[in-house]
């Protein structure tokens, strides 16, 4: 009888844990539409031109493709004297990469001195957090 009772107590305390990791995973990711600190502090490298200001990096997860997928929003100041174009470029941990221009096209011209613009980049399969993230900001004559 004793020896039933020891697994008897030694499972629910296993169940008990599982429990408790399971629900502390599902916890951690954010809601669709929900905006969020796109990784944990000191898992950003950023690698940024002196002409540009990095005013916004967000995440939020969004229907992309007919699923729930990471998108970034990059927003750039222009803090040098003369009009500029900014790459983006967004590298993640698991090999995945998305960017692109700031301003996308120039139909209104170049980002003007003293003036911001932003960009939201989805990443199509990404639908869990990055672990890890490089985002290098250019200007377009770098």
């Amino acid at each position: 009888m004793e020896k039933a009772k020891h697994i008897s107590t030694l499972g629910w305390l296993f169940l008990i844990i599982a429990g408790m990791t399971l629900a502390g995973c599902a916890g951690s990711q954010p809601k669709p539409g929900e905006v969020f600190p796109c990784v944990a502090d000191g898992k950003l490298d950023k690698e940024i031109a002196s002409e540009a200001e990095l005013t916004d990096f967000s995440c939020v997860f969004k229907k992309f493709e007919g699923s729930d997928v990471v998108h970034f929003t990059v927003g750039v100041k222009n803090v040098s004297d003369q009009p500029q174009r900014f790459r983006v470029n967004i590298f993640l941990d698991n090999g995945k990469a998305v960017g692109g221009l700031i301003p996308r096209k120039l139909n209104n011209g170049l980002v003007a001195p003293g003036q911001g613009q932003s960009f939201t980049y989805p990443v199509t399969g990404m639908t869990t957090k990055p672990k890890g993230i490089t985002l290098i900001i250019r200007t377009m004559s770098q």
